[in-house]
């Protein structure tokens, strides 16, 4: 890993070697180019030039410990190796965070889709409280959250839900939540007191934007009609809602849930961007090594990733093996502490590969 600083400190040299010539003052892109990787650099580079410094001046400080005989020096001198070796270890640690790779689109905005899974209208009501969990806690960090479409059952849950999660680093938390979720618990409808088991997937798609997908205007087939509700009554008298085919893969894309058609089109091409979007990085995942796609999953729907347990007031996470207690409180959108240890050991697996 040292080595590797010493390499990324040249690389800082060259940069401001390169920045203070000329002829790259007078190239406006390839300035701002160099200026950018500089800036990426540079945090990381003053710590190990910290690190580097904190490291002489704790051999000279170990030297003075051998060369003094005096105990109240000593002491002293023991208090300063201990203040040395403390900053060198957090150095280390944040220099180690540092070099982690970082998912690029970890500061984006998402699109996330729920859909009742195995159950019946169990499955239902199950997609709609992971609606109701999943938009609290976005409340709670700030985030907006906007339905794009959503098809109703009959007793109140949803047989899928489509909705924008707009905040900067949205797609740093909710990434852990791509999957299938498990419910088990006794349904209201069911008399006889027996616990059932439903599911539901969720997919969880950074937004894109035009200039990472372009969609050629003759590749789309758009379709205008009717918003509907529950049961399928027409809502608007007006053909409002917008529905986007994109003709090479067959991916659909509808939005109904505003009243301007212009606003429905906007929202379904975004949701069209971040599912091609999506195929292009599930492309790049296959390239990556399973040592590294075991981090936490790939997020692959066929998963189970967790498993809410009302009897028993627990909610397990399988990929880690943490069970956490409390559930109503977890279904009201406390998920920090979830995510948090999610997010720690996906750190921890980065980690032993850097090593």
């Amino acid at each position: 890993m040292l080595e590797r600083l010493e390499q990324i400190e040249k690389r800082y040299q060259g940069l401001e070697e390169k920045l203070a010539t000329p002829e790259i003052a007078s190239d406006l892109k390839r300035l701002q180019a160099l200026a950018q990787e500089r800036a990426d650099i540079e945090d990381l580079v003053a710590k190990y030039r910290k690190y580097k410094a904190n490291a002489k001046a704790l051999e000279e400080t170990r030297g003075m410990l051998n060369d003094s005989h005096d105990e109240q020096m000593r002491a002293l001198v023991k208090q300063e190796i201990e203040t040395l070796e403390s900053q060198q270890s957090d150095l280390l640690q944040e220099m180690k965070l540092a070099l982690l790779p970082r998912d690029p689109s970890d500061e984006k905005d998402i699109i996330m889709e729920i859909r009742a899974g195995t159950g019946g209208e169990e499955a239902g009501l199950f997609a709609a409280d992971l609606f109701r969990m999943y938009s609290r806690y976005a409340q709670s960090r700030g985030w907006n959250v906007d339905i794009v479409n959503s098809n109703e059952s009959g007793i109140g849950g949803f047989k899928e839900i489509i909705f924008e999660v707009k905040g900067k680093g949205a797609f740093s938390r909710f990434k852990y939540e791509r999957g299938v979720h498990r419910v088990q618990r006794v349904p209201f409808t069911e008399a006889s007191g027996r616990i059932h088991t439903s599911t539901a997937t969720v997919a969880v798609l950074p937004e894109a934007d035009e200039i990472e997908v372009s969609i050629k205007p003759d590749d789309l087939k758009m379709d205008f009609f009717h918003s509907s509700g529950a049961g399928g009554q027409n809502v608007n008298k007006v053909a409002t809602a917008v529905r986007l085919t994109h003709l090479p893969t067959g991916i659909v894309a509808v939005c109904q849930d505003e009243r301007s058609q212009l606003k429905n089109r906007t929202k379904a091409m975004s949701v069209l961007r971040a599912r091609l979007l999506d195929i292009e990085q599930r492309k790049k995942d296959e390239e990556i090594t399973a040592e590294r796609r075991a981090q936490v999953g790939s997020g692959e729907r066929a998963e189970k990733i967790r498993t809410y347990n009302f009897p028993q007031d627990r909610v397990t996470d399988h990929r880690i093996g943490l069970t956490l207690h409390n559930l109503p409180r977890i279904m009201q959108g406390e998920l920090d502490e979830l995510i948090d240890t999610l997010a720690t050991n996906e750190q921890a697996q980065l980690e032993k590969q850097l090593i």
